[in-house]
């Protein structure tokens, strides 16, 4: 059977990459445990397995798997079920577009600055947040609900009609940035429908749990009816 000794995820707990990929294990109900990796520390044994000293990194049976876009591939084709990439050439090559523009534009415009703002210099002691890039990165969040309106108001799911590694990394970006209290809700009912169902998957369960010692969530992120 499948046992979550055979695969180990080395995560950060606000890493939106990190989530995406317990989001997939979840999905095809491949068991695995997590290793907490503070990529700060350079560990040598953490670097052997990962030269660019970045997570997520997949240990899996006798190989490690390092980074996003690799470790999803290589979830796929393992054949683990359900594949989590559609049918057609056309509709995978969409969700992969979709997977882009989340996992490398949402973030660079988005969650890594308010991490960045919100959670780094807080648990570094960095000084405070600067109002300027906290105000950019919300103006570019509304946009990019915007669009998962504008995406999920002509499909069932955000790549099509089923769900997919875009709808994962869509909604582990956007649950890093709910946890930080930067997303306004009340301003994005669409995008909001689309979010209240992906994170009803069971496998978004234990990323609701997390918690951030001295950094807690605001009392809606954990509700699926919010």
């Amino acid at each position: 059977g499948d046992t979550a000794a055979m695969r180990v995820l080395y995560h950060l707990p606000l890493s939106p990459a990190c989530r995406a990929v317990r989001l997939a294990l979840a999905e095809k109900d491949l068991a695995f445990t997590l290793a907490e990796e503070p990529v700060w520390e350079r560990r040598p044994e953490f670097l052997a397995r990962n030269p660019a000293g970045e997570v997520p990194v997949l240990a899996d049976g006798g190989g490690t798997i390092c980074g996003l876009w690799p470790i999803l591939e290589y979830l796929e084709e393992s054949g683990a079920e359900p594949p989590l990439w559609p049918g057609s050439p056309a509709e995978r090559a969409e969700c992969r577009r979709l997977v882009d523009w989340f996992a490398a534009k949402f973030s660079a415009e988005v969650s890594l600055p308010l991490i960045h703002e919100l959670a780094t210099k807080r648990l570094f002691r960095l000084g405070g947040p600067d109002s300027r890039a906290l105000r950019l990165a919300r103006d570019r969040l509304a946009s990019h609900l915007e669009y998962v309106a504008a995406l999920f108001e002509r499909r069932r799911w955000l790549g099509g009609d089923t769900l997919s590694h875009a709808d994962l990394v869509a909604a582990a970006e956007l649950s890093v940035v709910d946890y930080l209290g930067g997303v306004r809700w009340s301003e994005a009912a669409p995008a909001r429908d689309w979010y209240a169902r992906a994170k009803s998957r069971p496998g978004f369960r234990p990323l609701l749990a997390d918690r951030i010692p001295g950094l807690d969530p605001p009392p809606h992120y954990d509700c699926l009816d919010f």
